[in-house]
């Protein structure tokens, strides 16, 4: 959260269309719903996004896309979301059709817990940039928490809800740590 990346991959998606590239941008349903199909950053960037839910299968989207048109790219906001069949899909378009997959996501959840995703990418994935973001104290923040309608910190609930600045906040380990008990 607040890291930049979603500006991030706007920015690269650019690049690639700037130099008459064709990519495939995609973003989990659940996010999808709330930004109206969108990929958006905070800083007012956004494109438009082929929604997934659960049942999406990348590696079948993508092979016939490619049989239009040449691909060079796909890359995926809020990754943390996929299932970890979807990320094995997401790796054989890499391996199988040859086009670089760019994901980006969180890794853990207001509890402290991995997403499934993310998971799945962390143990997969060929390389990693680590986008950082900074603690009230002014650390490198790597925890979310989530923060109820008082702004009090949730220590219980789904592991998903969609929410920004008003729902969530980030921290470094040791504040995660101290305002929950849950690490």
């Amino acid at each position: 959260m607040n890291a930049g990346k979603s500006t991030a991959l706007l920015q690269s998606n650019y690049n690639y269309n700037e130099r008459g590239m064709e990519t495939l941008l995609f973003l989990p349903k659940i996010d999808a719903e709330k930004n109206n199909g969108k990929i958006h950053s905070r800083i007012g960037l956004e494109a438009d996004a082929v929604s997934v839910d659960v049942n999406f299968n990348f590696f079948n989207y993508v092979s016939q896309k490619q049989l239009a048109k040449s691909i060079s790219c796909i890359l995926i906001d809020e990754v943390q979301f996929l299932s970890r069949e979807q990320i094995r899909q997401i790796c054989k378009v890499s391996d199988e059709l040859n086009i670089p997959a760019m994901c980006y996501g969180i890794r853990t959840d207001f509890q402290g817990n991995l997403f499934e995703g993310s998971s799945e990418l962390l143990a997969l994935a060929d390389n990693f940039i680590e986008l950082k973001t900074v603690c009230h104290c002014g650390r490198k923040a790597i925890m979310v928490v989530r923060l109820d309608e008082n702004g009090k910190i949730v220590k219980d609930g789904d592991q998903i809800k969609i929410g920004g600045n008003d729902s969530y906040k980030v921290l470094c380990r040791k504040h995660f740590r101290e305002l929950t008990q849950l690490i």
